[in-house]
């Protein structure tokens, strides 16, 4: 399997002083993901939860709802010419009886490591697709000065990108702030498809009492991602994107952006944040 960095030698300028010296860089490979042995999607990611990654995957697809209704992920042998495994292609095998989606060109989707699932943009179908509304969970009710210190919690457990920085985050946390899990991928999508393909294979969906940082913007596949897997409240440490604001409104979730320490704006679902002052 690949390795999560690499080392290249890189020329160093600093003060006007040359030198040459290894760096360490995130990874950055392909990984092919096939349905019932049919190609489904390829995204560019970090080796590493490529099972996960592939469950979560088809969360927000909303193929998978459940650790039963997956038969096997394996990875396909004999990818390369010469048969030997580059570890970049997995299947997943439905459980009998889960419907299979219709794979056609229009499905076969290529998503990269900066925009997710580019084009799916339909926010009728992730609300008629969902399997665990948000609206109909008990509410959470979080507190600003919780919120405020989850990014520090984040960035403390984050060991690759303290060696490469180069790493997009994501990680789950209970409603009083314990960090349940944390990933980390060159694609935030894949970030977040990690922790919710090893959520959904522990049991443990629908994340209704969690809460989802990411350590970048919020686009509209992450909050889609977080609809998908029943998750209340999204924060991102950066700008959310309008879509994912619209997305936020139909379903019920929470969305908060730019949480830098005490500071931070609610773009929607405010009434799960104890706001001390009225608008």
């Amino acid at each position: 399997m690949g390795r999560v960095t690499e080392r290249r030698r890189v020329i160093r300028v600093r003060d006007g002083v040359v030198s040459a010296r290894p760096d360490t860089l995130v990874a950055e490979e392909p990984l092919e993901i096939r349905l019932n042995g049919k190609p489904l999607a390829i995204t560019m990611r970090t080796p590493g939860d490529d099972f996960a990654l592939a469950a979560g995957f088809l969360v927000s697809e909303g193929v998978l709802a459940a650790a039963d209704d997956v038969q096997s992920i394996v990875y396909c042998a004999g990818a390369k010419e010469d048969g030997s495994n580059t570890y970049n292609v997995v299947d997943v095998k439905l459980a009998p009886g889960v419907p299979v989606p219709d794979i056609t060109l229009e499905r076969n989707v290529y998503t990269t490591s900066s925009c997710g699932l580019c084009g799916k943009t339909s926010l009728d179908a992730v609300r008629t697709t969902a399997r665990f509304p948000i609206a109909d969970t008990p509410q959470v009710r979080l507190t600003p000065e919780l919120l405020a210190g989850l990014p520090d919690r984040l960035r403390a457990a984050q060991q690759v990108f303290d060696r490469t920085g180069g790493l997009h985050a994501a990680a789950l946390f209970s409603e009083a702030g314990e960090l349940l899990d944390v990933r980390e991928d060159v694609g935030r999508h894949n970030a977040v498809d990690k922790l919710v393909g090893r959520a959904l294979r522990d049991g443990r969906l629908p994340l209704a009492r969690a809460v989802l940082l990411v350590s970048g913007r919020a686009s509209f596949e992450l909050a889609q991602k977080a609809v998908m897997a029943g998750i209340p409240v999204l924060a991102a440490v950066s700008a959310p994107s309008s879509l994912a604001v619209d997305l936020a409104a139909e379903t019920g979730l929470t969305l908060v952006g730019f949480l830098r320490g005490p500071n931070m704006n609610v773009y929607a679902g405010d009434e799960r944040i104890a706001l001390h002052s009225g608008v």
